[in-house]
């Protein structure tokens, strides 16, 4: 398997996700089915049509490179740890979001090789905004079909922070690590609450400093906006301060962190919430 060139596969990767996007929409406005799957997440009929858009749409722009999806995640690891490349999909990142239609889901869809992500778009339906990255090339920001911005993540002096949470899924480790930020900055700390893999891309547009996920995530959570971060200068790292690795045996991730400025020690304001690496 020859290794990809991001310049050029990098505008169909967009167009593919942008058309997900728009398959999305379609169904957002209207009466929908709404599934559980085993492990009692919903799964919606966008879910599923976007999946099938991106899954056909990938498969012809690149037929030697498998492509892994929320939706077809049942393959087997021993032949997933064959592959030295493929694609990482979530074709609707934030189903709670989308079923409280509340505008904060996303596409997401990244390139893997040797288990790091070396392209990653995200595309946000609801506003039409898409952050996109590849390996070298920087990270950006589109709005619409024009307006493109580059972006970086921005330094943290200990000062008064602004920490991004999830919408769902904030609970006490979460409290821990934002009670010692301000017990350390000794100034509030900022807590913005939003859905999906957002809120990696708020950091890595500089809107915020830090994103302390303590608790459950799957590879195609993370993947693209991991890229995309890394390519604006953070990081996304797990509580020892390594980065997050893709295609491991078991596709859940570790608890980690999506960091702006990846000179100061978050690792150890972590350690010292008595907060400690889990699955």
């Amino acid at each position: 398997m020859k290794p990809v060139d991001a310049t050029d596969v990098l505008d169909e990767v967009i167009r593919i996700t942008v058309a997900a996007g728009r398959e999305i929409l379609s169904v957002y406005q209207q009466s929908y089915q709404i599934e559980n799957k085993a492990d009692g997440s919903p799964v919606t009929t966008a879910d599923l049509r976007a999946h099938e858009l991106i899954v056909r749409q990938l498969s012809l722009l690149t037929p030697d490179i498998p492509v892994l999806s929320e939706e077809s995640s049942n393959i087997a690891a021993s032949e997933r740890q064959r592959w030295s490349a493929f694609w990482l999909v979530d074709p609707l990142d934030g189903t709670k979001e989308f079923i409280k239609r509340n505008g904060e889901f996303t596409v997401n869809i990244a390139l893997v090789e040797n288990h790091r992500p070396v392209i990653g778009v995200v595309h946000t339906p609801v506003g039409d905004s898409t952050y996109y990255a590849a390996t070298g090339q920087g990270a950006w920001r589109a709005e619409g079909p024009h307006a493109l911005t580059a972006i970086k993540s921005r330094r943290y002096d200990g000062g008064a922070a602004r920490m991004v949470a999830s919408r769902s899924h904030e609970g006490a480790a979460v409290i821990a690590f934002r009670d010692m930020l301000l017990a350390e900055s000794g100034l509030p700390v900022e807590s913005v609450n939003m859905g999906s893999s957002l809120k990696v891309c708020l950091v890595a547009e500089g809107k915020a400093d830090v994103y302390p996920r303590l608790g459950l995530t799957s590879e195609w959570d993370t993947a693209a906006a991991d890229c995309v971060l890394n390519e604006a200068g953070g990081a996304v790292i797990d509580l020892d301060g390594n980065p997050l690795q893709y295609n491991k045996a078991n596709l859940l991730n570790p608890w980690f962190m999506a960091t702006g400025d990846t000179g100061y020690d978050w690792p150890g304001l972590a350690q010292r919430a008595g907060v400690k690496n889990a699955r």
